[in-house]
Order: C-alpha cells, then sequence, then structure tokens
C-alpha cells in the first residue's frame, strides 16, 4: 500500500466520524441528551398529541369559512365566516371605502420606506433614505387628506391601520427622543440634566392608561375655550413621550456599558463632544442596546390596544364591537385568535430583525 502526499494545503477534508452527524444525532444532543432531557421531550410530544389534533379539527376542518351570521357556522369548528365578514372593518376601521386606496398606497410606501431604513443593501438606498425622511409627512396627507385629496377624519381611523399609525409613530418619534433624553440626563449642566431625570422619573412612574385618560380628557380643561385639538394626535404625542422614557433608560444603559476610554480616546483624537458622541459613542452605545430597544418597540406595539379605553377602536375594540352584534354573539375566542395571529406576526418579525442586526453588528469572537 502506497502512502499518499499532498502538498501544503491541499490535502482533501476528512468525513465526520461516523454517528456525529445527520437527524439521529442531532435528536440525541438536543432532546435525548440525558434522562431528565429525554423525560421532558416525551411529556411535550405527548403534551403536543393532546392539543395539536383538536385545533386543527377546530381551526380548519371542522371551521365554516362562509357565512351572514352565527347560524351558518358549525356548532364544534371556528366560526372564521365572523372574520371574513368584518375584515374590511378589521383592517381599516369606519375609514370610507372609496378612499382606501390611500390607506393601501400609504402601507406599499411604509415597507419601502422601512427597507431603506432596515437594510443597508438596497438599491440606490441613498435616494431611498431621503425618502424615508419624507415619508411622515406623505402618509399623513394621505391619510388626512388636504392639497388635492379629501379629507377624513381621524375618528373614522381604527383596525389594523390605527394600530400601524400609532405603533409607528411612536417607534420613529421615541428613538430619537429616547436618545437625547439619555444624553441629557448624563449631562454636566444642572438645568438639562435634572429636567431629563424628572421627566423621565415621572413617565415611568405612571401608567400609560392614565396618560391617555390625561390626553384625552383632563387636556381639554387646559386649553383655550373653544379650541380643538386631535384626539389621535395627543394620542401619538403621549405614546411617544412615554415610548421616550424607557427607551432613554435602555440607551443609558448602553451608554453606562462603554468603558470611559472610549469617550478619552476621541478627545485624544480632537474630536468635540458632538463629534465623539456621534462617530464614537453613540454606535456603539446603541449596539449594545439593540435587545433593549426592541423589547422596548415590542411593548409600546402591544400596549397601542390601551387606546381601546379612550374610544379608539383598534382591532380589539372593533372585535369586541362586533361580536356585541346580535348576528355574531358569542364569538370572542375567534376574535381574540385574529388579533393574536396578527400582533404574534408583528412582534415575532421584529425580534427576528433584532437577532439579524445583532449578528451583523457582532464585532467578537464566536465560538
Amino acid at each position: 500500500m502506497t502512502k499518499q502526499t499532498y502538498v501544503p494545503g491541499t490535502h482533501p477534508s476528512l468525513p465526520p466520524p461516523k454517528g456525529t452527524t445527520g437527524i439521529a444525532y442531532w435528536l440525541k444532543m438536543n432532546l435525548f441528551s440525558s434522562l431528565s432531557n429525554s423525560v421532558i421531550t416525551l411529556l411535550a410530544i405527548y403534551l403536543l398529541y393532546l392539543a395539536i389534533p383538536p385545533a386543527i379539527n377546530w381551526l380548519f376542518l371542522d371551521a365554516t369559512f362562509v357565512g351572514t351570521s352565527r347560524k351558518d357556522c358549525a356548532p364544534d369548528g371556528a366560526c372564521l365566516a365572523f372574520i371574513g365578514e368584518r375584515f374590511n372593518l378589521f383592517v381599516y376601521g369606519f375609514y370610507p371605502a372609496e378612499l382606501r386606496w390611500r390607506v393601501n398606497l400609504t402601507a406599499i410606501l411604509l415597507v419601502v420606506a422601512s427597507a431603506a431604513v432596515l437594510w443597508d443593501k438596497i438599491p440606490a438606498r441613498k435616494y431611498m433614505l431621503w425618502f424615508a425622511l419624507a415619508y411622515p409627512f406623505i402618509a399623513a396627507w394621505l391619510l388626512l387628506g388636504g392639497l388635492g385629496l379629501e379629507s377624513v377624519s381621524t375618528h373614522l381611523f381604527g383596525g389594523l391601520m390605527l394600530t400601524l399609525t400609532i405603533g409607528v409613530t411612536g417607534i420613529v418619534c421615541s428613538l430619537p427622543l429616547g436618545i437625547l433624553l439619555a444624553l441629557g440626563r448624563q449631562s454636566n449642566l444642572p438645568i438639562i440634566k435634572y429636567f431629563c431625570i424628572g421627566f423621565i422619573e415621572f413617565i415611568r412612574g405612571v401608567p400609560l392608561i392614565t396618560l391617555l385618560f390625561v390626553a384625552s380628557t383632563m387636556l381639554s380643561y387646559f386649553l383655550p375655550p373653544g379650541s380643538t385639538f386631535d384626539l389621535l394626535l395627543r394620542v401619538l404625542i403621549m405614546v411617544s413621550l412615554f415610548a421616550s422614557a424607557y427607551m432613554a433608560e435602555v440607551i443609558r444603559g448602553g451608554l453606562q456599558a462603554l468603558p470611559k476610554g472610549q469617550l478619552e480616546a476621541a478627545e485624544s483624537l480632537g474630536l468635540n463632544y458632538g463629534q465623539s458622541m456621534r462617530f464614537i459613542i453613540l454606535p456603539q452605545a446603541l449596539k449594545v442596546s439593540i435587545p433593549g430597544i426592541v423589547n422596548t418597540f415590542i411593548g409600546l406595539y402591544k400596549d397601542s390596544t390601551l387606546v381601546i379605553v379612550i374610544g379608539l377602536l383598534d382591532p380589539l375594540g372593533i372585535g369586541r364591537a362586533s361580536v356585541a352584534d346580535s348576528a355574531w354573539l358569542g364569538l370572542s375566542t375567534e376574535v381574540y385568535l385574529f388579533v393574536a395571529i396578527f400582533f404574534f406576526i408583528s412582534c415575532f418579525g421584529m425580534s427576528r430583525y433584532s437577532l439579524y442586526l445583532e449578528n451583523k453588528l457582532n464585532t467578537g469572537h464566536k465560538r
């Protein structure tokens, strides 16, 4: 038997040892690596066996997808005909049917603007970022009207459109406000520092539902007689301020996680305070704070359902109002399931993007 020789660097890769690859190895290492893990795995499989078949039967096999009232639905399945019958109401609220193309166009433009901000490899990103900066004004024009478009009152906003309006506005406004509050809290100027501390601690010490009540009822007592202040605008301001206080603490944690030497190194290079924060400190602090920032975004997005207490009908409010109809009484399970799926998809998407961004910006060494 002759001995094969190879030029250094050209030796072919050897196959992995037997039994260390494949599905069987993965199951052994992840689900049956010990006696306790094996017991937990078998118990989980048994519980899934008990839960999944009835759920599939109720949600798909025995469900009713077409109908005009609960009388048309099968007694043992989900009455999804209710969701189909009220789908436009769930999505658009009370927005005029002939003008809903404006809501659709706003949603499409939101995807375009978000892609420019979230992905750096999108074509013509430089020009797309300018569009993203102009998008809030374009969206307000499309949804509210004016300048050639028929005006639509905000009291007609509802459903998923209202949730996205509150959530996206709160997310976009709370991040820059949170950065300013976090920097202000660490300022050497006492007036700025204590103002930021007072604002953050006050907002964090008051429930959001209380602030919404203040925005919807009590604020009118402090306005001049006869003046009006749009309710949705008040809600957007309160939600943004509420989220910015929590965002400030998340970002402050990121700032404190950085060694003091980072700022000293920036100063040794001749950078002033603004340049140091822009090019050295904030990029690192925001990277460290990504999980907390996205967690705050998700919490804000879910808290948008609280607007039901001040008369604004998000998907949950519309669902509760719809099941009060005598034709659809008793279908709260379908309503809550529909709303839960919508929020799960939205929040799960934000969570996955957070992981993508963390991995992309990671500069450490992984095992």
